[in-house]
């Protein structure tokens, strides 16, 4: 027999007074319900009842039994209750891990307005570009890019935008030193690095560079992408970057993108990643989902096009 029917059944013969009056809150037979007191009796090794023709009374361990039962069960059922609630009421503690510049230029406004529409949620956001493992580091949600594309079996990956990575200058910096016109040019200039491009996504512009990768390079390496736009900014060099980051700079002329014909922008997808479909929380499924009507909605970054007729100017 299921004990937990069992302790339920033994509750509401106490309160009720009868087997009859808790075989009716457990929609079965009164001898079933005898059955199942004496099946906790057997398991306790203790008499829980007094059983007379008249009336049915808790002995004094089948009290003290009660009182503590009767605790734990309504901590249980409050507990299913709030577990039920979360699958339909966003509530509770949302962790969401952001890349660092996305996160700071798009994802906390949209988090102070998803807070303000459902305030029984608490978020708790990190910015950082290093990949958590969402599981084993207790996060809900985690924003990445990945201009290949998010390939785990175990994780959900809805896209959320494209950005696209171009190679860029500011227009003082194209004054004093000129404007590219091929990738054989970059030789001659100052590339900014961000520490996290890889020696395969740098060879291209150092081999098109003269074919001697020690004639191409630059004089700043820099780990974090919205430093590395406040250099390019100030102009100090050419360097690669993404529109989720720089939209609005190429698209007010604070940045001039270059070499679109022979470099064209790589598309650079950005998704929410969670855990699964199955038994997803209210919290995670509103907050995916308003990111997604957020990013639809509004023109973070310029398009292939605009990027394309920025350049022809």
């Amino acid at each position: 027999m299921d004990t937990l029917v069992s302790m339920k059944v033994f509750r509401y013969v106490v309160e009720t007074g009868s087997f009859v009056g808790a075989a009716g809150r457990m929609n079965m037979s009164a001898a079933m319900a005898s059955k199942h007191v004496m099946h906790l009796e057997q398991q306790l090794g203790a008499r829980l009842l007094n059983r007379t023709t008249r009336r049915v009374a808790p002995t004094e361990a089948g009290r003290e039994y009660y009182e503590r039962l009767s605790q734990v069960l309504t901590e249980l059922d409050e507990a299913g209750q709030a577990v039920g609630a979360a699958s339909v009421v966003p509530q509770g503690r949302l962790r969401v891990s952001s890349l660092t510049a996305f996160g700071l230029r798009h994802v906390m406004g949209a988090v102070a307005d998803y807070a303000a529409e459902f305030p029984q949620v608490t978020v708790d956001i990190t910015l950082s570009d290093r990949v958590v493992e969402l599981i084993d580091e207790g996060f809900d949600v985690a924003i990445r890019a990945s201009p290949s594309g998010l390939k785990s079996s175990s994780l959900i990956a809805r896209q959320l935008a494209t950005a696209h990575i171009v190679l860029c200058a500011s227009p003082d910096y194209l004054r004093r030193h000129g404007t590219p016109k091929r990738v054989a040019d970059l030789a001659r200039h100052n590339f900014l690095r961000y520490a996290g491009m890889s020696a395969q996504e740098l060879a291209p512009f150092a081999d098109a560079a003269g074919g001697a990768r020690g004639k191409f390079g630059g004089n700043l390496i820099v780990n974090h992408l919205e430093a590395l736009r406040v250099v390019a900014l100030q102009g100090v060099g050419v360097t690669m970057l993404g529109t989720e980051v720089i939209g609005d700079d190429l698209a007010e002329g604070r940045l001039v993108p270059l070499l679109v014909d022979e470099l064209p922008p790589r598309e650079l997808p950005i998704y929410a990643v969670y855990a699964s479909r199955r038994h997803l929380s209210a919290k995670v499924r509103s907050f995916v989902d308003f990111l997604a009507r957020r990013f639809a909605d509004r023109g973070l970054w310029p398009t292939l096009a605009q990027i394309c007729e920025a350049a022809a100017r």
